[in-house]
């Protein structure tokens, strides 16, 4: 409760600056005589022009709205209503007081809508919309980890290769691979995923590793058909070597390629992290072939929400470059890579 209350001192305080420039409000101000009461009944006589009908809304009486009306023109010391039979009109003087009214509120419903739950726990449902890879093999080990910080938390992950709508509340935080450019979007760039080929040891013992990017024309390769995004952050040698392979395997799953290059199926196009997670799959010492940008977006509203800003600011360390070296603007190899997990790898069973 005290926040709010020094908040709103220093909302009134604020204003009593911005209208000391204007002299009639300024001496208003200065002497404490404005009643910021009177000057909501005001506006709202002003904009139903009918004591009697703003009296309804406000739930008064009509001869106590039109005193607190004759109150603060006495304060302003000048008529703002002209009354007549058919109900009021507004003077020069009243037009100039309903503008400043209107900016006066847009001012305290916006410090609202700021700061609202700024002290509160976090607690309550959001929405997450990522996508099959991140979801399951990035997100989902480490969720223990937020639900032991935020416990009233309630996280609803939506996996799918098409993010939600954010604006539309489909969603209330996406991760996307392209930057939006609304101006309601708040979107932080997360880094860049840098994917290379990987294969099982089984299948090397049985096929032969390949030494170059031409040698994999001799292998059973998989693919995933949403390679898509940010074509020109692709490799030169990317369309040149699609034409040139043959696939085993062409699947709209991450996680279905993933588990058929683990059990000796082929060599696939993976991200640099899938080694940390996944010991059966092992990173073949050929050039990356991408290096894919990618954001975290949410709405203002969802910005203005507790829970809202704890889960991105939870995402947002998730990727911290300073201790987690894949989501880098430059290439790590992971077998040249001295990083030790904090989340200890899935355990696959590759017998089942």
């Amino acid at each position: 409760m005290y926040f709010y209350t020094y908040t709103l001192q220093l909302l009134l305080e604020s204003l009593s600056q911005l209208y000391a420039h204007h002299s009639d409000w300024g001496r208003t101000m200065s002497n404490g005589h404005l009643d910021w009461d009177k000057l909501r009944v005001f506006a709202v006589v002003a904009e139903l022009k009918s004591m009697t009908a703003a009296a309804a809304r406000l739930g008064e009486s009509t001869p106590t709205v039109s005193r607190k009306v004759d109150d603060l023109e006495k304060s302003l010391k000048c008529d703002l209503l002209m009354r007549s039979t058919r109900g009021v009109e507004l003077t020069e003087a009243g037009r100039r007081v309903l503008k400043r009214a209107h900016s006066m509120a847009d001012t305290a419903d916006a410090l609202w809508m700021e700061i609202s739950g700024l002290d509160e726990e976090a607690r309550g449902r959001i929405k997450l919309s990522v996508g099959d890879g991140l979801g399951v093999h990035w997100f989902a080990p480490r969720l223990s980890d937020f639900h032991r910080h935020y416990p009233h938390v309630e996280l609803q992950m939506h996996v799918g290769e098409e993010p939600l709508n954010v604006l539309t509340e489909e969603t209330d935080l996406a991760i996307v691979f392209a930057e939006p450019r609304h101006r309601d979007i708040e979107s932080h760039r997360l880094g860049v995923l840098h994917y290379m080929f990987y294969a099982s040891e089984s299948y090397l013992n049985e096929c032969g590793t390949p030494e170059s990017l031409f040698d994999l024309q001799n292998h059973r390769c998989l693919s995933l058909d949403t390679y898509v995004n940010q074509i020109d952050r692709w490799s030169a040698r990317a369309p040149d070597l699609k034409k040139a392979l043959e696939y085993a395997l062409v699947t709209n799953s991450g996680t279905v390629m993933r588990e058929v290059c683990a059990r000796g199926g082929g060599i696939a196009l993976l991200p640099s992290y899938v080694h940390e997670y996944d010991p059966r799959l092992k990173p073949l010492n050929l050039p990356e072939i991408a290096a894919i940008q990618f954001w975290l977006i949410y709405s203002q509203r969802v910005k203005r929400l507790s829970r809202g800003r704890v889960v991105a600011d939870w995402i947002r360390k998730q990727f911290d470059q300073t201790t987690i070296p894949w989501f880098r603007e430059a290439f790590v190899h992971p077998a040249r890579s001295e990083y030790e997990p904090d989340v200890p790898p899935a355990h696959f069973d590759v017998k089942a």
